[in-house]
């Protein structure tokens, strides 16, 4: 217990820092995935032959639907994850890992957006499993 009469879980400054950065990165990230589903939707019937992946080829509504539901679910886990409990970091470490899967197709037509995206996607990750979760009264910092 501190002086002021809560307790302490014994988190450390960096331990915050991490946590906040990954919340609001999943919430970020959900938001401009929402933002390329719109695009997607937008501009379905304008893509070039040139513009195809490896999965559902040049059908960007497909694209559309998936970056939709990846981008509502990165909000609610960056969302849940400032709760700090103990199932919103197993939740945003699977839905982190899924967004850098979701990411990984494009790496023929954004190569360096692509590498940029999944390398946040696996700071998010770390942030959550070296950080993330609910710390016991008296546990020590490092533990």
């Amino acid at each position: 217990m501190s002086d002021s009469g809560q307790v302490d879980y014994g988190v450390p400054a960096r331990a915050v820092g991490w946590l906040a950065f990954a919340g609001t990165l999943l919430v970020i990230s959900g938001a401009f995935k929402i933002l390329d589903a719109l695009w997607a939707f937008k501009y379905d019937d304008e893509v070039s032959d040139e513009v195809q992946t490896v999965l559902f080829e040049g059908d960007l509504a497909s694209w559309g639907w998936v970056w939709l539901a990846v981008g509502v679910v990165l909000i609610l886990a960056g969302i849940a994850v400032v709760s700090g409990s103990e199932w919103a970091r197993w939740f945003g470490i699977f839905v982190a890992a899924v967004a850098a899967i979701s990411f990984l197709p494009w790496i023929y037509y954004q190569p360096l957006w692509t590498i940029l995206s999944v390398t946040l996607a696996m700071l998010v990750i770390y942030a959550l499993a070296t950080y993330g979760g609910r710390r016991m009264p008296g546990t020590p910092a490092g533990a």
